[in-house]
């Protein structure tokens, strides 16, 4: 049983296998478009919305960095963060993708608990889309009448297969009998939307449908669509599962899973409505597809497609629900800098249909002859439903102009420009009048978002006002805390390196650094733990004994600060003759300019504490040699000033 499984801790062999196996650009590349830039990989951010990339990959590290929002993590780290996952789910996560066999030992009562009433949800959702499946292929009812269904729709075996799709027996409680024999519970069930409490006794709410499971990018179950087959006035003809702890209708896509490669390969994305339109294309060999089923589309969902591409074309029907469907949240769109096109298809026809009665070739044939931008889509609905009647055409002037507005002017200003004309000729109005109509929407959105924040602030209590303004938001980083974790990244990244006299840099770091310097706790400690790794095993720690640290703030930490800086672009070395140096140059820099911060703070400590004993001592034989002492101390530190003289050195001086 599946809760045996969730009663098991994962052995540390096990996990290092995981880290060692798994590819960070493989597993990101699953959720983002990464394009390649120099060694590493950049994308926008999957974990806030930017319209230019920050997100960077290293795989040499096997790290990211978000310098948009600071998010940064290893390969587990992103998992977790990204599908809302614990540290061993994402583990096992791993594991599946990569076909590894954990090896697990028993966990305590307590932990067991705790995790199985974690994963509760998600493992009845398992077991309910198993159990759908099997009852489609394995049972007479779901051959005669599930089956027949899918087979009318001409869904063959390794579709079904791919989508998981299954069937619910007619009988009212069938499935919740046999779930309780498992050990899931009615009031877990109810939640999931998979059975009705009706005076005390439960019965099943997808009887007698076939179901279209709902996954996650990552392929977990997240809910159900379910189709009845009978024809019942008083029933919906879909249901889908309500809200809860997995299932967010406006932050899941119908489809994402099997088509997320798909999308990013061909760098577009086809929107349709429902679930067989995703899976017919799918079929018939379209597969950058995917369904809000039947919502206009939501911030978060465009944010899902945002990760890996910014070309959205969608396909509706010809008739008039279709086309009020598809202007539906491309304002939205627009403004998140998508490049949105709409394909009306046939009359009579919807993406179903039509490529399973024209095959893939003509449909892709069709959708690329039959684009339109959503401005030009827009106008052409609107004058023909306008045709010469001035108050709509008016009104339709005013809803284009909102549209244009909602483009982000800084960065697609030739965009809008290219649909002010368009619009313009097209209406029939001047130009000019036109770009200050867009203007006008322009100012009235600024001074709405400015009002909206205005009344936010008005909301917040005077005394909270008060204490805000006089605590500061954030503490400010000190030069030797900043200094002390440079002092780390050198450790780290350059320990293992030969220096001219010494083993290595790590024993000259070793040597002349003193580390009752180093103030910072986490600092402090993972300076000790490198160096006794060091010298217990005779062997330099490597990256990934940090990046994959056991302590997840030592984790995220790690994979902040070892993530490398940014490559000069050609054409900053061309416009401003500009030139990196060469890696052997910026190792010894790093390392020389670190080591003489901490041998600077270590000669002004006892420059201090000479002087104070200066003042004091009255015997002149010992109050010769104090002085020499602190001259020679004054020239070693006018040598590193002369050497590395910045703001950063000198401001352990003045500080």
């Amino acid at each position: 049983m599946e809760s045996l499984t969730f009663a098991k801790m994962i052995s540390p062999a096990s996990i290092q296998e995981v880290m060692n196996r798994a590819d960070i650009i493989d597993v990101i590349g699953q959720f983002v478009r990464l394009k390649k830039r120099g060694t590493n990989y950049i994308a926008n951010c999957p974990f806030h919305n930017e319209k230019t990339p920050s997100f960077n990959v290293s795989p040499a590290k096997g790290i990211y960095k978000c310098f948009g929002c600071g998010k940064a993590g290893n390969v587990v780290t992103f998992v977790q963060d990204h599908e809302k996952l614990t540290y061993p789910e994402a583990i096992r996560w791993l594991a599946d993708h990569y076909k590894i066999t954990l090896e697990e030992t028993e966990r305590s009562p307590e932990q067991q608990q705790k995790q199985l009433a974690e994963e509760s949800l998600r493992i009845l959702n398992e077991y309910a889309a198993t159990y759908f499946y099997d009852t489609l292929m394995n049972t007479e009812e779901g051959q005669l009448i599930g089956m027949s269904y899918f087979k009318q729709r001409g869904f063959r075996k390794d579709i079904i297969d791919r989508f998981r799709l299954g069937y619910n027996p007619d009988n009212g409680d069938s499935f919740y009998r046999t779930a309780i024999s498992k050990g899931h519970k009615g009031e877990l069930m109810e939640r999931a939307g998979l059975a009705k409490n009706r005076n005390g006794s439960y019965y099943d709410v997808y009887r007698g449908r076939v179901i279209f499971p709902i996954q996650g990018m990552t392929g977990r179950i997240l809910g159900f669509g379910a189709r009845i087959l009978k024809s019942n006035e008083k029933a919906p003809k879909y249901i889908n599962s309500p809200e809860n702890e997995l299932y967010v209708k406006s932050k899941v896509l119908y489809g994402m899973y099997q088509s997320r490669q798909a999308i990013g390969k061909q760098d577009e994305c086809l929107l349709v409505e429902g679930y067989t339109d995703v899976i017919s294309l799918h079929q018939g060999g379209v597969e950058n597809v995917v369904s809000s089923s039947g919502t206009s589309l939501t911030e978060d969902q465009l944010r899902l497609i945002g990760q890996l591409t910014k070309n959205l074309t969608i396909l509706y029907d010809g008739d008039s629900a279709g086309i009020k469907a598809a202007l539906r949240g491309l304002d939205m769109a627009l403004s998140q800098s998508f490049n949105v096109q709409l394909v009306l298809l046939p009359e009579g026809e919807d993406p179903d249909s039509f490529v399973q009665k024209s095959g893939s070739a003509k449909f892709h044939e069709y959708i690329k002859d039959h684009k339109q931008d959503v401005i030009s889509f827009r106008l052409q609905v609107g004058l023909t439903d306008a045709g010469s009647d001035p108050v709509k055409r008016s009104k339709l002037t005013n809803e284009i102009a909102e549209s244009i507005a909602k483009i982000n002017k800084a960065e697609d200003f030739s965009l809008q420009s290219h649909y002010i004309r368009t619009a313009s000729g097209k209406l029939g109005v001047d130009e000019a009048g036109m770009v200050n109509l867009v203007n006008k929407y322009i100012r009235d959105r600024v001074e709405s978002e400015q009002k909206h924040s205005r009344r936010d602030d008005a909301a917040i209590p005077e005394a909270d006002m008060l204490a805000a303004e006089q605590e500061p938001t954030t503490a400010p980083v000190s030069t030797d805390e900043l200094q002390e974790w440079q002092l780390l990244r050198v450790l780290i990244e350059h320990g293992h390196e030969q220096y001219e006299g010494y083993e290595s840099v790590a024993r000259l770091i070793e040597e002349r650094v003193d580390p009752s310097l180093l103030k910072n706790p986490m600092v402090s400690n993972l300076y000790e733990e490198y160096f006794t790794h060091y010298n217990k095993f005779g062997s330099i720690p490597a990256h990934h004994y940090f990046i994959n640290h056991q302590e997840q703030d030592i984790r995220n930490k790690m994979a902040s600060l070892l993530h490398p800086r940014e490559e000069i672009s050609t054409r900053w070395k061309e416009k401003y003759s500009i030139e990196s140096q060469e890696p052997g140059m910026v190792f010894l820099n790093d390392v020389d300019s670190t080591l003489s911060y901490f041998e600077l703070k270590k000669i002004l400590i006892i420059q201090n504490e000479l002087v104070s004993k200066l003042n004091n001592e009255t015997d002149p034989v010992r109050l010769s040699v104090l002085q020499k002492k602190f001259l020679e101390l004054r020239g070693l530190e006018r040598e590193i000033l002369k050497k590395h003289g910045t703001v950063v050195f000198k401001s352990l001086k003045y500080k």
